[in-house]
């Protein structure tokens, strides 16, 4: 080896030689994770909390892999909230703010749930009425919204006093309460299927959780005496005073039929003494056009009334004690497919029976 090579081998040792301590050396320490793989579980901590006191004992501050957003505490509108009822109008609701009114909205709590990843939402509208007859009016109208039940787009839920499920909402009645949800998914790739499937899931589940914790009514006269037989799924309608056009008519619930290729309604009003159903039956009766109808209840009368799409819809009318059922065209339908005058009288009979038992001693 020549001198040349001795000096360069010792310089190249001097440079990358250690002593061989029989350990290997430590690794290098790790990076630490960026921002953009980080993942942060939102509901790490259980979740937000409802710190409105009227309505907080309505909302688990988790359901399934949801939680209350922690970042978006609750607003509250109207009594005993931090926003007046105006404000209701012009920062809650989107022009629709007088038809809540009219059912006799009194208070509004807005909150969202969140998933732990932050990529879906549920937004919660929970609005109280002045009586449970408003919230089932309001709640009626969001799932007919004035249309055909035979060609709705929403489903029944066991949730509440009655529920109904969207694609990607859903609605719940139960007492002086409406629970209004909405779902939301900000993944740009999911499809109308999958948002559909993932509402369904979560949106459900919640319906379902506050429903069972709200307190109030799950039935109502009314649309108790509504006969089931031949009643489309959700099909029904509740008007608190108002229904055909005429001023404090009384609780009316208006159920929506088919049966085969024949299509019709019941209407039933009722109160807790005779005098509702008798008042309700001379508002009516004072319509013009009114024909006594014979054999039929305390009193009956059959009446034709102006429907939808200036359509003529014939009804029958018929009071006995404090129960007014009346039986008429489906408006929706085509000629051919309404009952003829004495297949309504028949099932006014059948009707009228069926309640009877119901009916309070006089």
């Amino acid at each position: 080896m020549t001198r040349s090579a001795l000096v360069a081998g010792a310089w190249l040792c001097l440079v990358g030689c250690k002593p061989d301590s029989g350990e290997s050396p430590p690794p290098p320490p790790s990076l630490p994770a960026t921002s953009a793989s980080a993942k942060v579980d939102l509901c790490a901590g259980g979740g937000g909390q409802v710190k409105d006191a009227l309505s907080a004992p309505f909302f688990a501050r988790k359901v399934s892999t949801f939680c209350i957003d922690p970042a978006s505490p609750e607003k509250t509108y109207g009594e005993g909230g931090k926003f007046s009822m105006d404000e209701v109008c012009t920062t809650a609701f989107d022009g629709e703010c007088e038809v809540y009114k009219r059912f006799g909205l009194k208070r509004l709590v807005e909150l969202r749930y969140i998933d732990s990843a932050g990529s879906a939402s549920v937004d919660i509208k929970l609005s109280t009425f002045a009586d449970a007859g408003g919230a089932l009016g309001m709640y009626t109208k969001r799932v007919i919204a004035d249309g055909d039940p035979a060609k709705a787009t929403v489903k029944p839920l066991a949730a509440g006093g009655s529920g109904a499920m969207g694609t990607s909402n859903a609605y719940v009645w139960k007492g002086v309460y409406l629970i209004e949800l909405t779902f939301n998914m900000e993944d740009p790739n999911a499809t109308a299927a999958m948002m559909a499937k993932a509402s369904e899931k979560i949106t459900g589940a919640i319906a379902k959780e506050v429903g069972a914790k709200l307190t109030g009514e799950t039935t109502f006269p009314s649309t108790s005496l509504l006969p089931q037989a031949g009643m489309l799924p959700l099909g029904v309608e509740f008007m608190p005073k108002d229904a055909f056009g005429v001023t404090n008519l009384g609780p009316t619930a208006i159920g929506y039929y088919q049966e085969g290729d024949k299509r019709y309604r019941f209407v039933a009003v009722t109160g807790d003494k005779a005098e509702v159903a008798k008042g309700a039956f001379q508002k009516l009766h004072a319509k013009s056009g009114v024909a006594t109808v014979k054999d039929l209840g305390d009193e009956a009368f059959a009446l034709v009334v102006d429907g939808a799409n200036k359509t003529k819809a014939d009804y029958v009318f018929a009071r006995k004690g404090n129960v007014l059922l009346g039986i008429g065209d489906e408006e929706f339908a085509p000629e051919h497919a309404k009952l003829s005058r004495d297949d309504k009288l028949a099932k006014l009979k059948t009707a009228l029976a069926a309640a009877a038992p119901a009916l309070p001693k006089k």
